[in-house]
């Protein structure tokens, strides 16, 4: 459907109180069918019906322009037969029991993070042998150590690589840059645009679940090939296209996204899509409708037009800037709480530490199981806890344990606490990293950004995420030693703190809101809501927590004329 013809769609009464996207003040998040009357909403259904050329669909659409409208009164609609009602309560209490397509899609997008992990890691052995190999050795003492620590950050950081004149190796690794970064942006969206609101973080954050689990077969695979010899690292390194086979082999069975289709114009596709992806033709019809009614409200306001534009209203437009600033914070977060320098370099940090390299690779194992069981629990609370709130927990306890673990650099060489201390307080920071920070930036970028702006922005959130991911590698190893490991540690400790500061004032609550019902969350000015925070939240989080007094929480989103398609909350945007 172009432009036009969303722009000339049927609009509701002139009469009706409406949200304005681009400056939302009062913070009144709306449902876009909302206060239409029936015989209205369902002749603007029929026209719909007619203009797509779905009649044969027609009695679908109707019922489920209704449920959109007001889903919790489903069970008092006369137009729904008890089949009808049964659908809906299973929705409510059957959450989980989902199309097999919709799985297939999660497992797919779940092999694609499987070899992000998977990629990440196999660097982090072979640091322990390829130096040596081209003649770039960091150990203390070794001529040029210095400069070498540069080279050896940039052959990490995967932006390009120079291993004496080894060109094969170079393109390479561009390649292997080339295809991490479409893929880091294209697979959460293809998830959060296929899965129901209820379950979509769940289902969503499984990104990050099984980057997890990538990370840990890598570690795997760094020791199943460490007593190989000279081209250990080589295989290391290699290893990482095994999950990519099966990956290149299912994508040919997922669907297509059925919102990406609509955007396209494509509506009958888009409702075969839906249809492979929801229980039934009813939840499917409901969905493209509702879909439907945002895109007229996202074309009317927004203005997609072609690539360049919508990059650059990334920052001029409002409401996707507040999204684009938001998505910046929890990407550039995760590179700030220091993951990655365990991920990346936690064998040369275990090895400097006094293990050695085979101590030291087993060492990163653990560090990596405990990254992948630690981010089970984020499946159950992200959509319950919240994404904010699971952030601004998470981040002090990263920082108190990066801090100690630098600390214990402090206990000498030969004393046998030395080196457990480490690990122990390397765990704990991965066990509080798992649950939060790993999860939520991926899901909340996908989610964050309306359709017509949702590819670009996650792009640039994960080429935010991927740029400073490189500065880190690249820089690391000098800190290392300019620093100290107590030195670096503490440095990443601060930076937690400077995270969540910005987590706390910059980032709203996204949990069990539609893709669409995000458009009004996101409308709310900057201002309002770090005024809010900072007079509002922030002291009515001191009396109750801190005195124990009991008091009440004035919400900054007005809930009260909002019938959600997913579950009714107030005061979600805490």
């Amino acid at each position: 459907m172009s432009t036009e013809k969303i722009e000339n769609d049927v609009h509701h009464d002139e009469e009706q109180q409406k949200v304005d996207l681009a400056n939302n003040v009062q913070a009144r998040i709306q449902n876009p069918l909302h206060g239409i009357p029936k015989e209205t909403l369902l002749a603007q259904v029929d026209a719909f019906a007619r203009e797509q050329d779905m009649l044969d669909i027609a009695p679908y659409l109707r019922k489920g322009a209704l449920i959109a409208q007001n889903p919790k009164d489903f069970e008092n609609m006369p137009e729904l037969d008890e089949d009808d009602r049964e659908i809906m309560r299973r929705e409510r209490t059957h959450k989980w029991s989902q199309p097999r397509d919709l799985y297939v899609t999660v497992i797919v997008c779940s092999l694609a993070a499987a070899v992000q992990g998977w990629d990440q890691t196999g660097s982090n052995g072979a640091n322990l042998s390829f130096p040596d190999e081209f003649g770039i050795s960091i150990t203390p003492g070794t001529p040029n150590a210095a400069n070498h620590e540069w080279i050896v950050g940039l052959i990490n950081s995967g932006d390009s690589v120079k291993l004496g004149h080894n060109f094969c190796t170079q393109v390479c690794r561009l390649l292997l840059g080339l295809g991490m970064g479409p893929k880091a942006s294209t697979s959460p969206v293809f998830a959060a645009e296929n899965t129901p609101a209820s379950i979509r973080g769940g289902l969503v954050m499984s990104w990050q679940l099984w980057t997890a689990f990538g990370i840990m077969l890598g570690f795997s695979a760094n020791l199943v090939f460490v007593d190989v010899g000279r081209i250990a690292w080589r295989l290391q390194i290699a290893s990482a296209f095994i999950p990519a086979i099966p990956l290149t082999l299912f994508i040919y069975f997922c669907p297509e996204s059925p919102r990406w289709l609509m955007k396209k114009g494509r509506y009958h596709d888009a409702y075969r899509s839906f249809k492979r992806l929801r229980n039934s033709e009813l939840q499917a019809a409901r969905d493209l409708y509702y879909v439907h009614c945002q895109l007229v409200e996202e074309f009317a306001v927004l203005k997609g037009s072609n690539y360049a534009t919508r990059f650059f209203e990334l920052f001029k437009i409002p409401r996707v800037r507040r999204a684009t600033l938001a998505s910046f914070v929890v990407m550039i977060a995760q590179q700030m709480c220091g993951i990655n320098i365990i991920a990346f370099y936690s064998s040369s940090i275990f090895s400097e530490a006094g293990y050695t390299n085979k101590q030291a690779l087993l060492a990163s194992w653990g560090f990596g199981m405990v990254n992948w069981v630690f981010a089970f629990p984020a499946v159950w609370t992200i959509d319950t806890f919240g994404r904010r709130n699971l952030l601004l927990f998470t981040f002090p306890n990263m920082a108190w344990t990066l801090l100690a673990a630098g600390f214990s650099f402090f206990i000498p060489m030969g004393n046998s606490a030395r080196v457990p201390c480490i690990a122990l307080f390397v765990f704990l920071f991965a066990a509080f990293y798992s649950p939060g920070e790993g999860p939520v930036p991926f899901t909340y970028s996908a989610e964050v950004f309306p359709l017509t702006h949702r590819e670009m922005g996650m792009s640039w959130a994960v080429a935010t995420n991927l740029f400073w991911a490189s500065v880190l590698s690249l820089t690391f190893p000098r800190i290392l030693t300019a620093f100290t490991p107590t030195g670096a540690f503490g440095f990443y400790a601060g930076l937690n703190v400077v995270a969540f500061v910005m987590i706390f004032f910059l980032m709203p609550e996204t949990k069990q809101r539609t893709l669409e019902e995000l458009d009004y969350v996101f409308a709310v000015p900057t201002s309002r809501h770090i005024g809010y925070q900072a007079k509002t939240f922030l002291p009515y989080w001191i009396k109750r927590y801190i005195f124990f007094r009991k008091t009440e929480l004035e919400p900054l989103y007005n809930f009260d004329e909002v019938e959600s398609i997913t579950v009714f909350e107030k005061g979600v945007g805490h």
